[in-house]
């Protein structure tokens, strides 16, 4: 996996460890990293002064008339608008492509500002750079939508690929019970395959505000699974962007379609395989997220068993409390924890706290704290 494509507080956390256990030349290590040496010794002096919050990314935001087209063009183009008044006019050029019919996005527009099929609501400024995975199942984003306008506590439950757009879930639930997300999840892992990794905001129920890691029952779970889990940073749902971006668009089409009446699954579902199977797509090069997305190898397990660590790894089992004695410090992790076994990855005065493959605590040997580990992604993704 290329490097630009990982969560890049994760590649620097990878990097600092691989650095202090000394496996590989400084130089070699920077270059399989992809990155100059003047980098990599700032990576570590970052943590060596700051830990993990400080190899945090950070932000990278820069502070004559035309021929009128044939009428019977423009009355396929009204037509096309017609049926998804939701869609704008480079993706009704790749439509009309599949029907050979050729015109520039910049003619269509202009018809539909001619015809008045333009809003202000509908015109959108072009997206800055975004990272994004490499490759299908690297990372799935879960959110729900707002609940405006649906009747229910929450809006539907979605889960989309980060690299193909591609959506697994699309799902009206009553509310946000953590059996009734798992069920989805588990529809899909079956049907999918498992992620790598998950991405998903600070809201239940994959999140508890009362536990110093933020663990439910739901996301250990998840990372039983092997999945690497991480949290889009506080009242910064930008970091979710493709969720949210596919959030917008399912909302323009509702209200633009007219809503789905007394069969709001219906509704879904079929916007569903619209979007994954038609709708083409500005970033996949207007190709569809179903050509682009592909089953996940990593097979679905419901019974997995116990994690199995690396060989050679310090490895200690939690108590009932969810707390354990290492290096003379008797340690609170999770109670949500309790009696699972972790990994401690000691750098210096700081040690990383694992459980299965997800950073859960990071713990100061010196100042004898213990600290969450903010795992949210520096950039859109």
């Amino acid at each position: 996996m290329a490097w630009k494509a990982m969560d890049v507080q994760e590649q620097r956390v990878r990097f600092v460890v691989a650095a202090a256990r000394r496996e590989k030349a400084f130089s070699a290590l920077c270059q399989e990293f992809e990155i100059s040496r003047p980098t990599g010794y700032l990576w570590v002096r970052r943590y060596q002064k700051a830990g993990v919050g400080g190899i945090a990314e950070m932000s990278r935001r820069p502070h004559q008339s035309p021929r009128r087209t044939l009428a019977e063009l423009e009355q396929q183009v009204v037509r096309l608008r017609q049926r998804y008044p939701d869609w704008g006019a480079r993706k009704l050029q790749t439509m009309l492509a599949r029907e050979k019919v050729e015109l520039t996005h910049s003619t269509i527009h202009r018809i539909l500002l001619r015809r008045d099929l333009v809003r202000e609501a509908d015109r959108h400024p072009p997206a800055v750079q975004r990272f994004e995975r490499g490759a299908p199942n690297q990372l799935w984003q879960m959110d729900f939508k707002s609940p405006i306008g649906w009747n229910a506590a929450v809006g539907p439950l979605t889960v989309l690929d980060d690299h193909s757009r591609y959506v697994p879930v699309l799902q009206a639930l009553k509310g946000a019970r953590s059996e009734w997300v798992r069920e989805q999840l588990e529809t899909a892992f079956a049907s999918c395959g498992v992620p790598e990794a998950m991405l998903m905001d600070h809201g239940v129920p994959w999140w508890s505000a009362g536990a110093p890691t933020g663990a439910t029952g739901l996301t250990i779970w998840l990372m039983k699974q092997g999945i690497r889990l991480h949290w889009s940073g506080y009242r910064h749902p930008q970091t979710q962007g493709k969720v949210e971006r596919f959030h917008g668009s399912l909302e323009r089409a509702w209200q633009k379609r007219g809503g789905a009446g007394e069969d709001p699954q219906a509704w879904l579902d079929a916007y569903r395989w619209e979007h994954n199977h038609v709708r083409p797509h500005e970033a996949l090069g207007m190709r569809t997220p179903a050509s682009v997305w592909r089953r996940s190898e990593r097979r679905y397990d419901p019974q997995p068993p116990p994690w199995d660590y690396p060989a050679g790894a310090k490895v200690l089992k939690l108590d009932g409390r969810g707390k354990m004695d290492a290096y003379g410090i008797r340690w609170a992790i999770s109670r949500a924890l309790r009696g699972e076994r972790v990994q401690l990855e000691r750098i210096g005065d700081r040690v990383l706290v694992y459980y299965c493959r997800t950073l859960i605590r990071e713990l100061d040997l010196q100042n004898r704290h213990s600290l969450a580990v903010e795992r949210y992604l520096g950039e859109d993704p």
